[in-house]
């Protein structure tokens, strides 16, 4: 199926290159629409991706805005992510026509408030139910400057989530979070699933010196805590674990350079990943809240062998059958001195993959396709 329809993405951040959870669903949702024959104006937040060329092979502009963090923005009863992305320039851009308009997380509706956009017909991308989110970070947070922050932000986006009754649809972003929005919100719900590369590495089936991958976005309290978690399994192991991210984290680094064991891989190319996901022999998965569901989950199904869960990632996902379950930092070692034992089977991908079949972006495209 193809189209002629054009479309406004209002993004987050800057989607390019796809490294971390939010805009790995958002880069992948603009080029399959964009192969699909959507004609997409981009406009996206910058504050320290940089611009990047790579988004003009799929979209017919992109416009970028900068993004307001002074202390100023937090003391408004609004969410700070969505009150720091304020911005009268791309209210101006988006007027120029009548086009939709697909926000990106809450943390793009400002527009949205004073119904500047009712003859319009507006989509917003739910990444998580963002109320939770940010109690789960204040649970996960150490500093209690951080703690309040959280715990202040969490109570001014419950009451602000009532912007969603001003858009036409809702895209929600898995089944756990799709059932909230909809006893919420009503018919105008729609399950769309998480946007990814869905395509599989050619990763080699043993390796001489098999080594476990933990990788997140570290600037991320809940995904600190994980790596320490991880820190501390390995600590008691004698076996290799590669921490990586793009982001460096002291606290982190730290901790690793006690550990003849233990490397830390900072992420500056997309093909760094790629190489990371084909030749990790285990990829262990860790969170602290239930939350959407984790990108980095469908892109080790697609791209990595063993897989390593905690419960908090895989529940009512149903992807729970292609991954090792473990809750407790013994759980954790158990399994991984199992896996080590054992090389990966190539037999095991097509179940995988059957379950996968759900998040088929092809699918998703045309449901949104659809709603425009």
């Amino acid at each position: 199926m193809t189209t002629n329809k054009t479309l406004h993405i209002v993004s987050f951040d800057v989607p390019f290159p796809p490294n971390y959870g939010g805009v790995i669903d958002v880069f992948y949702k603009i080029k399959n629409l964009a192969e699909k024959g959507v004609k997409i104006y981009l406009h996206t937040y910058e504050y320290g991706r940089g611009k990047q060329k790579e988004l003009d092979k799929y979209c017919e502009k992109v416009y970028y805005y900068d993004r307001n963090t002074s202390f100023l923005k937090l003391l408004s009863r609004k969410p700070f992510i969505v009150n720091s992305r304020k911005c009268d320039l791309l209210i101006s851009n988006l007027k120029k026509d009548n086009f939709p308009i697909l926000f990106e997380g809450l943390h793009t509706t400002f527009p949205l408030i004073d119904n500047l956009f009712n003859d319009r017909k507006t989509l917003v991308r739910t990444h998580n139910i963002e109320h939770d989110y940010y109690k789960g970070l204040r649970k996960s947070e150490t500093s209690k400057r951080k703690k309040i922050f959280f715990e202040t932000e969490s109570q001014k986006l419950k009451k602000y989530e009532n912007i969603l009754h001003k858009a036409d649809h809702i895209l929600t972003i898995s089944p756990f979070e799709h059932e909230y929005f909809r006893a919420k919100f009503g018919e105008k719900s729609t399950y769309v699933p998480v946007f990814h590369q869905h395509e599989s590495s050619d990763f080699t089936t043993s390796l001489k010196n098999k080594f476990t991958l933990w990788h997140g976005d570290l600037r991320v309290a809940d995904n600190i805590k994980a790596a320490l978690f991880m820190i501390r399994v390995f600590s008691k192991l004698k076996h290799q674990l590669v921490i990586a991210s793009s982001f460096n984290n002291k606290n982190i680094i730290s901790e690793v350079s006690k550990y003849k064991n233990i490397t830390f891989d900072n992420l500056h190319q997309e093909d760094q990943m790629e190489n990371l996901y084909k030749n990790a022999h285990i990829h262990t998965l860790l969170s602290y809240q239930k939350t959407g569901i984790k990108l980095k989950l469908i892109n080790v199904l697609c791209k990595g062998k063993f897989i390593i869960a905690n419960s908090k990632i895989i529940e009512d996902t149903g992807l729970e059958e292609a991954c090792y379950s473990a809750n407790t930092e013994n759980e954790f070692k158990e399994t991984i001195e199992n896996l080590l034992q054992k090389d990966f089977d190539y037999t095991n991908l097509d179940k995988r993959f059957s379950l996968l079949k759900e998040f088929n972006p092809i699918q998703s495209v045309e449901k949104i396709i659809a709603l425009l």
